[in-house]
């Protein structure tokens, strides 16, 4: 039903409290939109009008869906849509109130009254789907073709029913959606609370850091810095190991314990249903970069060791600046202007969709005490409109983070034409605009390099986004893969894993890595294993994907622009398969992925020429 705000991108942990008054003015978020203030009497209103409604909704269909006609099934689902838009706009208010400050017990309080209230008054809704999944495949389907209204919701009724296997009794999954609130998201709440109240003491500066700004500088041109910073995120991740290790094995039990109840064949299986993707098509992205490591990150990587000289590279060289980089500064002025020419040198019409997060408050950029570390897009509803988080400090990394993040919001705003349940974008293809508003921010600035050492800073900066995409986020996959197989066995010490960790690290990264004792708890910090287990490989599917498009996009630019449109515009309503068909492309052929990562492969190769 309803969401909260995206999960921060976990490429994007960079930040520096420092020379933010070099930046220029920095936006901050609009809330007004949604709701005047927490006490605006719309809240209120909001809240009692979705008692009643569910109240009704209940009372109206419960045991009598299967006796509806098209016409009824169609009012039933439209009604349950208004109902899922006044849920989506109350929880986002609440979400992003509370991602601007974790630390706010005021903001804290109010999300969680507010996820109680929709929680209980949505309660009564649980039978829609348990009793639409009842019904069996012949009569669903001559509903579906009896109605052309009714037919353009198939693609929602098809994955809910995707869940027909794996549904419980409807006491039990009454049980569970009441039970929520004390359950997972309990532990996700403690999660981010403790995260943003970690503070890091950092030899060589003067006040403790927060996360941000200690993750940031892992890409300090000082190794002194990078490496005291490593040294103190491993002190205080080491203090606090305890209690992630009890968040993460709670949260897997919980949903082991979920996953056996539903019958699901495996951890992973849940993901793979909501993405609706198959999970062969996962399997062979996965095989396809675990495969390509040797010739990615660990090429990549050996000749970065070489670029700053050194024969071994630690965990703090890993997203080190080259010794040719000059550290700049970018003020936020010219991160808009470099990321609307990118966008408006491909389609004015792109542009013209980003122009209002810049001058309507739909982005918040700063840095501030207690905000949510990273990025992210949220949605929001499809009768408002997106809001983009940032945590803006002017690093070249930073312009693509809003190029990313823009591409969400873009993408987003085309999918809200599909209406509420048919604009939420399977994660799969979720990334699909942010990753192309990079590459087209890229390609900007690789034609405007004036220097052989400006190209190669831009291509080596490129190459380190791809990896931290692709090869990082399917070993983070694998890490999770692991840990949970793990935790069926029973109970994981911190010492347990720490061990899955590195296993991945060491073979994702490559044998030009040492790791410094400390780094076996960096596991702890990424949000996504809590928050939504498994998400991280529609980062790599994304960026595959895009790498595919964009060779297309090279080849036969002609007629692009309009496919382009036409496939964000259709959010969740086609499957993946239908939407890269006009371009040629099938993501269940595994070649399909080969030919995203020889994009990756042809960087580096440029990358290595200029060796010579």
């Amino acid at each position: 039903m309803f969401q909260l705000p995206a999960l921060r991108d976990p490429r994007h942990f960079d930040a520096d409290l420092q020379g933010a008054a070099a930046l220029g003015d920095l936006p901050e978020w609009d809330l007004t939109d949604l709701y005047a203030a927490p006490d605006a009497p719309e809240v209120a209103r909001d809240l009692d009008w979705l008692d009643t409604a569910c109240a009704e909704f209940a009372a109206k269909y419960e045991g009598k869906l299967a006796a509806l006609d098209a016409a009824g099934l169609l009012t039933c689902i439209q009604d349950y849509e208004e109902i899922d838009i006044t849920a989506g706009r109350l929880m986002s208010y609440a979400g992003l109130r509370y991602y601007q400050n974790t630390m706010d017990s005021a903001r804290a309080k109010f999300m969680a009254d507010a996820q109680d209230r929709v929680t209980v008054a949505t309660t009564p809704l649980v039978f829609f789907s348990l009793e639409l999944n009842r019904i069996d495949d012949a009569p669903m389907e001559a509903l579906l073709t009896a109605n052309t209204d009714l037919a353009r919701y198939r693609p929602v009724i098809e994955r809910m029913r995707a869940m027909r296997p794996h549904q419980l009794s409807d006491e039990l999954e009454k049980f569970l959606h009441d039970q929520s609130t004390v359950g997972a998201s309990a532990w996700n709440r403690l999660f981010d609370e403790t995260m943003a109240g970690l503070s890091f003491e950092v030899e060589g500066e003067e006040d403790p850091l927060p996360l941000e700004a200690t993750l940031n500088l892992l890409t300090d041109p000082s190794r002194t810095r990078r490496e005291a910073a490593a040294r103190a995120l491993a002190t205080v991740f080491e203090s606090n190991i305890r209690l992630f290790s009890r968040v993460h094995n709670t949260l897997a039990k919980d949903k082991e314990i979920s996953d056996r109840w539903r019958n699901m064949p495996t951890p992973q299986h849940g993901r793979h249903l909501s993405n609706h993707v198959e999970p062969e098509v996962v399997e062979a992205l996965r095989n396809a970069v675990v495969a390509a490591y040797p010739r990615l990150s660990h090429r990549y990587y050996a000749l970065k060791a070489k670029w700053l000289g050194l024969e071994e590279l630690e965990i703090w060289d890993r997203n080190a600046p080259l010794p040719v980089e000059t550290p700049a500064t970018i003020g936020w002025d010219a991160a808009r202007e470099t990321v609307m020419s990118a966008y408006a040198d491909f389609a004015p019409k792109m542009a013209e969709l980003a122009e209002p997060f810049f001058d309507q408050g739909w982005i918040d950029a700063g840095v501030k005490p207690g905000k949510a570390p990273g990025a992210f897009a949220h949605p929001t509803v499809t009768t408002a409109h997106p809001y983009v988080m940032l945590n803006y400090l002017g690093k070249p990394r930073d312009v693509m983070t809003l190029a990313h993040e823009l591409g969400h919001g873009v993408h987003q705003r085309l999918a809200a034409s599909q209406g509420e349940l048919l604009s939420a974008t399977p994660l799969t293809l979720a990334e699909t605009a942010s990753v192309f508003g990079e590459m087209l921010t890229f390609q900007r600035l690789l034609a405007q390099a004036k220097t052989k050492a400006e190209r190669k800073t831009l291509l080596a900066g490129k190459v380190e986004d791809m990896i931290n995409t692709v090869v990082r986020q399917i070993a983070f996959y694998d890490f999770e893969c692991k840990l949970h197989a793990a935790r069926m066995e029973g109970e994981l010490t911190p010492d347990d894993i720490n061990a899955l960790w590195m296993s991945v690290q060491a073979e994702s990264l490559g044998p030009i890595f040492t790791f410094m004792p400390g780094y076996e708890t960096f596991w702890s910090y990424v949000p996504h294993f809590v928050h939504s287990p498994f998400y991280v490989y529609a980062y790599a599917f994304g960026d595959g994907l895009v790498n595919a498009l964009y060779a297309v996009y090279r080849e036969q630019p002609e007629g692009f622009e309009e496919k382009y449109f036409e496939m964000l515009s259709a959010g969740g309503s086609k499957h993946h398969s239908e939407l890269l068909a006009p371009f040629g492309l099938d993501a269940a052929d595994p070649s399909f992925w080969d030919k995203g990562l020889s994009m990756i492969e042809s960087l580096i190769d440029e990358l290595e020429a200029m060796e010579d």
